[in-house]
């Protein structure tokens, strides 16, 4: 909720409720929680979707759109296939969230003949399933779409440096800001500044030992 889901914080209250003073409340809510959320990454990816689909549609359309894999596992088929059935594990409890909602809902369609009673142990297994899927599917989504800028460990500022290139670039103005060279270069090229850096220290050091040779 917290990541964004702000909107989902009364079915997680519910659920909460519901696993120990109406289970069959907690599958319904449970699956409306994973629904949700698929909905949720899909329209901030601007993904379309129809109102009528149903949470498998929904589910495999958010997969389907989600990295889960880092860069630079992408390529590793093992991992992939790995990767696949674990997915096909989530999808599995998705389904399996779905037909207990359909059993043992509180609030699913009608029936002509008494539910079976689920207790809240069972309720809570719904809950953390529903709770696993979200948190996964959401994480997943916005790493990828926050994408933060990452420094090179051993790239740190050089005043030095800073002022030459401030120097030799001149400031740019953006309406009524002036934004420096080199502000600009190590917030959004890290590494290019790092490379221009180290550049600038050995042309530093190669002053130094000429200086010193004519010394």
């Amino acid at each position: 909720m917290a990541a964004g889901l702000a909107h989902i914080e009364a079915q997680v209250q519910g659920i909460e409720r519901a696993i120990n003073e109406n289970p069959g409340l907690a599958f319904d809510l449970a699956k409306t929680l994973v629904e949700s959320t698929c909905r949720a990454v899909l329209v901030e990816r601007s993904i379309p979707h129809a109102d009528a689909d149903d949470l498998p549609k929904l589910f495999k359309a958010t997969t389907q759109q989600l990295p889960f894999l880092p860069a630079t596992a992408s390529g590793a088929a093992g991992v992939r296939k790995s990767l696949d059935k674990t997915l096909g594990g989530l999808n599995a409890a998705i389904q399996g969230i779905c037909e207990l909602r359909n059993q043992c809902g509180f609030a699913s369609h009608g029936s002509g003949a008494p539910r079976p009673a689920m207790e809240s142990v069972q309720a809570l297994l719904a809950a953390e399933a529903a709770d696993a899927l979200v948190g996964f599917l959401y994480r997943v989504h916005r790493q990828d779409t926050a994408k933060p800028i990452a420094r090179p460990q051993d790239a740190a500022r050089n005043g030095a440096f800073d002022e030459a290139l401030d120097a030799e670039c001149g400031a740019f103005i953006v309406r009524d800001i002036s934004l420096r060279a080199s502000d600009a270069l190590f917030t959004l090229e890290p590494e290019t500044y790092r490379i221009y850096l180290a550049e600038f220290d050995d042309g530093v050091a190669d002053v130094a030992a000429l200086a010193e040779e004519g010394a």
